[in-house]
């Protein structure tokens, strides 16, 4: 089935979701962060407490709106997200949105470089775990798997410090580049080496899931009767597992890769702020220490719009790999089709018979 006969329906699903997804988000975000138990004024000022006087005090309250009701702070950020403006950050003393651009490109280059990182090691482990069932790479692959699983992502951050960083001196530790140095004489390699430690890290929360899902799949088709069929010809497990049973187990491999974006961005928090690295991640933590509402609330609504276009390409593609989604969608449609034939028939016949 072509494609124009399912895209468009599953672009108007998506979009009906976040018509009615985006509110409840808001909604809840407000309120969380209004019941924060941190006084945004005392954090603003901090160590100048001394330096300023109550009056003082109730002048930046004044001026940041903290002292009119609740609902009415809440139209008032409402009417500005509709208008384009997210606020000023009050620690970075700039435009929430300006805050967001300058930041998202490092954390974008960490989250795709995990993404890849994660989607190329945990399928292909599963597939060698598939074709190896019962015997020792099998078996250590998902104690690998499982190691992974149920390990806290800051604790691999700093062994992968301690070891690659101070004992070996391989990797660095900090930053997206070599301190000192401005953007234009970094290079590439000296960016991809500060790369490499926090996408590691990050990719950690893929790569189980990927691994067992993988080797579910590939189990799955190379018990079914086309492998069979293939294996009493001389076929082996790995040649026809980097055959057809790569697509059979990538295509879902990708779709829970896809809306797993939430998990992947969760860990780029903690490793950017393990790591230093420039992106909205560590600029997070930092406006969730000065509670900074404006920035945080930016932040969490451009994470929502990222998880939202992942789980719709998460579904575009499993429609693009898997040919029996599209043909429930034909399926649905053509019933449609029949029931309004059917309908308009019944009309017909009831309009002659009054006639």
């Amino acid at each position: 089935m072509s494609w124009h006969h399912w895209l468009p329906r599953v672009l108007v699903e998506r979009a009906i979701r976040l018509v009615w997804l985006l509110p409840l988000a808001m909604v809840g975000l407000f309120t969380l962060i209004r019941l924060a138990p941190v006084d945004p004024v005392q954090a603003y000022v901090g160590a100048r407490v001394a330096l300023v006087g109550p009056e003082q005090r109730d002048a930046i309250a004044q001026s940041w709106g903290l002292n009119d009701p609740v609902p009415e702070q809440f139209l008032r950020w409402v009417t500005h997200f509709i208008q384009g403006d997210l606020g000023d950050s009050m620690l970075f003393n700039a435009p929430v949105v300006d805050v967001i651009m300058a930041r998202w490109p490092a954390s974008i280059s960490l989250i795709g470089a995990a993404f890849l990182f994660s989607l190329v090691i945990g399928t292909s482990l599963g597939l060698i775990a598939a074709a190896s069932r019962g015997h020792w790479p099998d078996r250590a692959i998902r104690a690998f798997a499982v190691t992974l699983a149920v390990s806290p992502g800051f604790w691999l951050a700093l062994i992968l410090i301690a070891v690659f960083s101070v004992q070996l001196g391989w990797l660095p530790a900090c930053c997206s580049a070599s301190p000192g140095l401005t953007m234009a004489e970094v290079t590439w390699g000296d960016r991809l080496r500060h790369l490499i430690l926090p996408a590691i890290t990050v990719s950690v929360v893929g790569i189980a899931p990927l691994i067992l899902h993988t080797r579910a799949r590939a189990r799955a088709f190379l018990e079914g009767p086309a492998a069979r069929h293939l294996k009493a010809h001389g076929a082996r497990n790995l040649s026809l597992l980097m055959g057809p049973g790569l697509r059979h187990a990538l295509g879902p491999a990708l779709t829970v890769h896809l809306a797993g974006a939430g998990e992947l961005i969760g860990g780029s928090v903690l490793a950017e702020t393990i790591f230093s690295w420039p992106g909205l991640g560590e600029a997070t933590v930092r406006a969730a220490k000065g509670a900074d509402a404006p920035l945080l609330m930016g932040v969490a609504l451009a994470t929502l719009a990222v998880v939202f276009l992942g789980n719709m390409l998460a579904d575009i593609c499993a429609h693009l790999l898997d040919p029996r989604l599209r043909d429930q969608a034909g399926s649905r449609r053509q019933k449609r089709k029949s029931v309004s034939r059917l309908q308009s028939s019944d009309f017909e016949t009831a309009r002659e018979g009054k006639s």
